[in-house]
């Protein structure tokens, strides 16, 4: 078992800092997620710890040792990758034994050692059988099963659910999360799936273009985002991010206008424009001391609820609601102005 530690660690390609300054520590047995769009630098991060992409400046350390010069089979890692990587003419067994092959185990330990990740993975009825003839979730799980017999110190995960449809992406995550659990080894999950960073982390970390924005448990992360970024990319539907301006201590969205608190006029003091943000959700809440009225554009009905989409301060917006609101008129949301957060207008950081 292993912490994994980056110091000031950056990546170069042709004058483009790809990883710009990352600190970042992966504590002893925990299950880290790094969560970001496509192209923010996250999967290249993990290749960096595994040894598959050099390091333009700083230094990585897993279990207190710098691995910059050392080799990726030395590092005592296993790397899960997105597209499976097994091997087409070779069984399960066979692709499960294949890295206790190469150094060298005798065929009893192997065979001990991989009919026990057939048992934890639910794998022992496939053995004998060719990646061909198994299903998409199968195969992830023989790919994790290749990893587990070298009981490695730290599992890398890049994206390993991304081929997968909607209901076994929701099923792998469970059984993934099991697997850690079990194993009790440290865990690096990469992925760009928000729902399956907020499930799976005992912290996350938010990258945008190649700088880690915000670092913490799922809640920390969600509820008390640091910038309108993090904010706005954790959440489906995404945060409201609507412009107002303060006026003698008031803020007026629509037609109607909430008197900021004395924290809050303090945190805003000297602001004139803000950008006022809640979440979807947040609409409708028990304890709302604001209201105002909107007209739906359009409603998207998801069972037991409804995604409405409408206008506040001619900025679009969206709000769950009860699918027995009627939308086809005008529409009395109700939010709880303590709830709201505040970011600046101009550099995006969180106010209050």
């Amino acid at each position: 078992m292993a912490q994994v530690e980056l110091k000031n660690v950056t990546k170069i390609y042709d004058k483009n800092k790809i990883i710009d300054d990352v600190n970042l520590t992966v504590k002893d047995k925990e299950f880290l997620v790094l969560v970001g769009s496509s192209g923010c630098g996250k999967s290249t991060l993990l290749r960096m710890i595994a040894g598959l992409e050099d390091i333009t400046q700083g230094e990585i350390y897993i279990d207190d040792k710098c691995v910059n010069n050392v080799h990726p089979k030395e590092r005592d890692i296993a790397f899960v990758f997105q597209n499976y990587a097994l091997y087409p003419h070779m069984s399960v067994y066979e692709n499960m034994a294949f890295p206790l092959k190469m150094r060298k185990m005798s065929k009893k330990d192997i065979d001990i050692k991989v009919k026990e990740a057939a048992e934890i993975l639910n794998l022992k009825d496939l053995l004998q059988r060719k990646p061909r003839q198994l299903s998409g979730g199968q195969r992830q799980r023989v790919a994790l099963g290749r990893a587990i017999v070298r009981n490695p110190k730290v599992f890398l995960m890049d994206e390993p659910l991304s081929n997968l449809d909607a209901k076994l992406r929701v099923q792998m995550r469970a059984e993934i999360k099991k697997l850690h659990k079990k194993l009790q080894t440290t865990f690096i999950y990469v992925t760009h799936d928000q729902t399956e960073a907020l499930t799976m982390g005992d912290r996350i970390a938010v990258i945008d273009k190649g700088i880690i924005q915000q670092i913490g448990t799922p809640l920390e992360v969600y509820n008390n985002p640091v910038n309108k970024f993090v904010g706005g990319f954790l959440g489906s539907p995404s945060m409201n991010f609507i412009p107002s301006e303060i006026k003698d201590g008031c803020i007026r969205i629509n037609n109607s206008s909430f008197n900021l608190t004395e924290e809050q006029k303090n945190k805003l003091l000297g602001k004139k424009q803000v950008l006022v943000a809640i979440r979807p959700e947040s609409f409708n809440s028990l304890n709302s001391n604001f209201s105002f009225e909107v007209n739906v554009d359009i409603s998207e009905i998801l069972g037991n609820e409804q995604i409405v989409y409408f206008k506040t301060n001619e900025i679009l917006s969206s709000a769950i609601l009860p699918t027995n609101v009627d939308t086809s008129k005008p529409v009395k949301l109700s939010i709880n102005t303590n709830d709201l957060l505040f970011f600046d207008v101009e550099n995006e950081t969180r106010i209050y």
